[in-house]
């Protein structure tokens, strides 16, 4: 064959030289009759000869080892391979064109359907009294706010219909850092505290400062006066010493449209409920309740307990339980009609602060939120006592010890439900020697005499200190010795070897550890007789506060429920 012969025959691709014999169910290759010169005849060829026809059943089948008889084998696999590859990438392109034109639609209907959701959402300023907002790696601290506004159809007939949307129901929503555990603490609205000054946001972009008030029910930090959210969130910090990250503000169409969009919550009750003022008519036993059954439900407090809001709490306090249990069941989380009804119903009933204002945050804190188990959600309510001030009390006052040990365990991310291992360990290894002093007996409270120094505690934190020894605590003969020489960082007992026993018992009462106590001499009292010297060190976290964190405990007393069970409201 010559160069030009040659030429021609490397133009011609091999592919075409190979066809389906329908005889064999094989692909042959198919040779010409004449002109030897050119290995391929077809329409490339200058000189076609169409009639002519190569009886397929006559030639020898051309296989990949053995090529024709008296030919070279013209087959090139790497070019077929190629061939086959550009048209692969044509389905490629193709079917990858639909996919992404399907998507792109799905897309689109789903950007839309986010920013719907995203018009759905109102937000407030939260002024500067938040912490900025949620973190990731970070303890969380979500105020959630219920308020008795009447807003909306069908509520007309609940209650004050001109309310301004009090601070009706608050929990201040606490998950650990490690995601391991959760508290739910309970406001009471009949609280009396002092509510600090507010700066807040006008419409037109300006502040306004509105002044606080001092002994004044919780409730009025939100509505009273025009005081937004904000005003609530300060008041809280100023209350536990815990800065709230976000808020969320729910009012009573919140309750109705959340129930129904899960399918229903259930709850107990162990006796018949006929209350005529929140309208709710349940015989005793386990129910599914959901709109304005469910409503009532949370507002009911009549029929139940001693007929107040504390009783009140604890129904509302169920109700979440078992809506949340509802949020994280699989019947909830793999149905997508009841998504979407959530997330419609979620984003048209909560108000929010500007740093959760669009889907996409609140998807975020959703998610830190889904990693927790909810037998390790722990609901409480903030220990309080009857207002001694009034004949016939209808608010309460925080009862400061156990209050103050509430507030100093959320502060220091302990939970309500087990002591971590963590601080265990920690407390394992504390040093023998220092351990050993705080075993033996241990003196009656009455017996302990003690005087209380301020050595770099707030201002005022003696004298605290002083009522609750004698108040709470028992420890009657102790006094007040105004302020130490110097500042201390950490909070230290001194006493003379033969007040041992007075330490110990004081150091229980206390919460201090070893380390704190220091062995010494003892002083002289107003009376004249010996005392030991308390000195309260920049690490004192309020009056009755428990000194040492990792070994502190909820109050044996205090009212609280984890989230994985229903109780029966009594």
């Amino acid at each position: 064959m010559d160069a030009q012969g040659r030429g021609q025959a490397e133009d011609i691709d091999p592919a075409d030289q190979w066809v389906l014999n329908p005889d064999t169910g094989d692909y042959e290759l198919r040779l010409p009759s004449s002109a030897p010169q050119s290995p391929v005849p077809g329409p490339r060829r200058a000189a076609p000869a169409p009639e002519r026809e190569v009886p397929a059943p006559r030639r020898r089948r051309a296989t990949p080892e053995e090529p024709p008889p008296g030919r070279r084998d013209r087959r090139r696999p790497a070019k077929k391979k190629a061939k086959k590859k550009s048209r692969g990438k044509k389905i490629l392109l193709w079917t990858g064109g639909t996919m992404a034109f399907v998507i792109l639609a799905v897309g689109t209907a789903g950007y839309l359907y986010l920013q719907h959701l995203n018009d759905n959402i109102e937000s407030l300023p939260d002024d500067g009294a938040s912490t900025g907002g949620f973190q990731k790696d970070q303890a969380i601290n979500i105020l959630l706010i219920g308020t008795d506004k009447r807003t909306g159809s069908g509520n007309d007939g609940y209650g004050d219909k001109g309310s301004a949307g009090h601070a009706d129901t608050t929990l201040l929503l606490h998950v650990s850092k490690d995601r391991s555990n959760a508290t739910a603490l309970s406001i009471p609205r009949d609280l009396i505290v002092d509510i600090p000054d507010c700066p807040t946001t006008q419409e037109d972009g300006s502040t306004k400062v509105i002044p606080g008030s001092s002994g004044v029910r919780f409730n009025q930090s939100l509505g009273q006066s025009g005081r937004t959210p904000s005003c609530t969130m300060r008041t809280v910090t100023e209350l536990t010493g815990v800065k709230p990250d976000n808020f969320m503000v729910a009012d009573f169409n919140a309750v109705k449209t959340l129930s129904s969009a899960v399918g229903g919550v259930e709850v107990c009750l162990a006796k018949d409920i006929d209350d005529p003022d929140s309208h709710l008519n349940l015989p005793a036993g386990k129910h599914t309740i959901e709109g304005e059954e469910a409503l009532a439900f949370v507002r009911t407090r009549h029929s139940v307990g001693f007929g107040g809001d504390l009783s009140r709490i604890e129904l509302q306090q169920q109700f979440l339980s078992s809506l949340m249990r509802k949020l994280k069941s699989n019947d909830t989380l793999t149905s997508p009609t009841k998504m979407v009804k959530l997330a419609e119903a979620a984003t048209e009933a909560l108000t929010v602060d500007s740093k959760l204002d669009s889907i996409g945050k609140l998807k975020d804190l959703g998610m830190e939120l889904g990693k927790l188990d909810t037998k390790n959600l722990t609901f409480a309510t903030v220990p309080v006592i009857d207002n001694p001030a009034e004949p016939k009390p209808v608010t309460v006052v925080l009862k400061e010890g156990p209050a103050q040990q509430v507030f100093d365990m959320v502060k220091n991310d302990i939970s309500f439900t087990e002591v971590k291992k963590k601080e265990k360990e920690k407390k394992k290894k504390e040093d023998a020697a220092v351990a050993a002093r705080l075993e033996g007996a241990k003196s009656e409270p009455s017996e302990i005499r003690v005087r209380v120094l301020n050595g770099g505690a707030s201002a005022g934190s003696a004298g605290r200190e002083l009522t609750y020894l004698q108040n709470e605590a028992g420890v009657t003969k102790s006094e007040n010795a105004g302020n130490a020489p110097a500042e201390i960082a950490k909070t230290t007992l001194e006493y003379a070897p033969d007040q041992a026993d007075q330490a110990r018992a004081l150091a229980e009462i206390l919460g201090l550890s070893g380390a704190a106590m220091k062995p010494g001499e003892s002083v002289t009292n107003s009376q004249g007789l010996p005392t030991m010297t308390l000195t309260l060190g920049k690490d004192f976290k309020g009056a009755g506060v428990k000194l040492d964190a990792t070994s502190a405990k909820a109050p044996e007393d205090l009212q609280k429920s984890t989230a994985d069970k229903v109780e029966c409201a009594k």
